[in-house]
């Protein structure tokens, strides 16, 4: 699930990245860095525009939501939506004997049952590759219980840690979708000390130098993958603020760089949040969002301006609630530049169920939150092409259709209309929802022809399971009833995600 707060005196920051459409992040081949620059084989910039698809690290042992949908249909809505990566959380106990995959729905998903975990993982990749999206594994926990402050812990000692990261390193050396490997999630100091350290030389709580040996490690077994370094929370001596979120801090990595066997496969990684996810003191400075630029400057973006190292903003997201998370999302994105040189992104979450953001993916499993995905939208470089797993296969066109509406009947009080979808498209819409807001006011009490519900002005129409794909160039007409005004005309119209032509 999410990550928390910083410690004591904990300091936010956001970051976003933005990127042209035009250019891909799956070129062909592995990446590489120069200066602050991600590269692919040719040297063409390249920026990683992605999301995180959490589960494997809980006790569920695998990807959340396949109690609800296909992987490959959630993998398809990734891309057509214009993610081009996914950072994919663990835990070393997901590899242990008896940590057996669960909630998983047969129907859904029947190649999966039986599988091990890391058997599923292969699958999920492979089909990311198929897609020409890119992966970044992260160690995200030891055990399946809980966040740790370091990256043991008795009963999974760093032993441990590095034998699983060459495991992974040997099992997809070859295979490019596996583009990064980040090295621990957000390694944190501990209230009363201890925890992480950056530079302090004691090497059980010294983050910089474990991440040395653990990244040179991988790089001996695989020296094609990227090597992402987080930043801690506190640094002392690096300036004000000492603290930020727990992994963001990367303050220290100027006086005490990661040194690696191969200096150009080094990403440095922060993490940042929104006043909802934690109230941190410069929410409140009388000039924000003006003051988060220099924040962030602080924490993670020297190390880009003065062309040190590239960063990859590994988290960040917000539910949206407070008005001044959607200015932060806003001024983050804006911070971390556009096109393909601008710093590269996994937003948090894919996943609905991450009790501090919640997901680009509503409660339902399928339909998109536009609200978020509308401002990420600009800065996303879909994936083209086929990034390496399994080969084959070009990515299905993205879904095309359109919409017109009709008041049927109306009397003082309420009225009858119909939704009428058409795929426009060269493909068809399987399982469908289309979404779409309707005038205040207007509350839907009941539907025909799709599974009808509504949530504020939000209104939901799944495809019924008599039907549930329509054919290209088909059409289907959806009714309702409801209450309210007839005058007002419904806007937004979506399916899965992809806006529909009103005609």
């Amino acid at each position: 699930m999410k990550r928390w707060l910083a410690a004591v005196a904990a300091v936010a920051g956001l970051t976003a990245v933005t990127v042209s459409p035009a250019h891909a992040a799956a070129s062909a081949g592995y990446y590489h860095t120069v200066g602050s620059q991600i590269v692919d084989s040719t040297g063409a910039p390249v920026r990683l525009t992605g999301l995180n698809w959490f589960g494997a690290e809980t006790a569920n042992y695998t990807f959340h939501g396949l109690w609800s949908r296909n992987y490959k249909d959630m993998v398809d809505q990734m891309a057509s939506l214009g993610y081009n990566a996914v950072r994919v959380p663990y835990s070393n106990q997901l590899f242990d004997p008896g940590s057996t995959p669960n909630s998983i729905d047969a129907n859904s998903n029947p190649e999966l049952i039986g599988l091990s975990g890391i058997q599923i993982l292969d699958k999920v990749i492979d089909y990311i590759g198929r897609k020409g999206m890119r992966v970044v594994l992260d160690q995200h926990r030891p055990d399946s219980g809980a966040q740790s402050p370091l990256w043991y812990t008795a009963q999974y000692p760093e032993s441990r840690w590095l034998s699983d990261w060459t495991m992974l390193a040997q099992r997809y050396k070859g295979n490019p979708t596996v583009v990064g490997m980040d090295l621990h999630n957000e390694p944190h100091t501990i209230q009363g000390g201890g925890g992480a350290c950056w530079g302090c030389g004691d090497t059980a709580h010294d983050w910089r130098l474990a991440a040395e040996r653990a990244g040179n490690a991988i790089l001996a077994v695989n020296p094609d993958v990227l090597i992402i370094v987080e930043g801690i929370d506190c640094v002392s001596g690096t300036g004000d603020p000492q603290c930020g979120w727990w992994g963001g801090n990367l303050s220290g990595a100027a006086q005490y760089p990661v040194r690696l066997s191969k200096s150009d496969k080094l990403v440095y990684s922060a993490h940042e949040y929104a006043t909802s996810v934690f109230h941190q003191t410069w929410f409140d400075d009388p000039t924000f969002p003006a003051n988060m630029p220099a924040l962030w400057d602080h924490f993670f973006g020297y190390l880009v301006k003065q062309h040190i190292a590239p960063v990859l903003v590994g988290e960040f997201g917000s539910t949206l609630v407070d008005p001044k998370d959607t200015v932060w999302l806003q001024k983050l994105l804006a911070y971390m530049g556009t096109g393909p040189t601008g710093m590269s992104f996994t937003y948090w979450s894919w996943n609905p169920d991450s009790g501090d953001t919640g997901g680009i993916l509503k409660d339902d499993w399928k339909t998109v939150d536009q609200n978020k995905q509308s401002i990420l939208q600009p800065y996303l470089i879909p994936p083209v092409g086929g990034g390496g797993g399994g080969g084959g296969g070009p990515t299905p066109p993205p879904a095309s259709c359109a919409v017109t509406y009709h008041v049927d009947s109306s009397w003082n009080g309420g009225f009858n209309a119909t939704v009428t979808l058409k795929d426009t498209g060269t493909a068809p819409l399987a399982n469908w929802t289309l979404t779409w807001t309707e005038p205040g006011g207007v509350q839907i009490l009941n539907g025909w022809n799709a599974t009808v519900s509504q949530s504020g002005t939000t209104v939901t129409a799944k495809a019924p399971s008599w039907a549930p794909t329509l054919n290209a160039g088909a059409s289907v007409s959806i009714g309702f009833q409801a209450n309210g005004s007839s005058s007002g005309q419904p806007t937004g119209y979506a399916v899965d995600g992809t806006a529909c032509g009103v005609s």
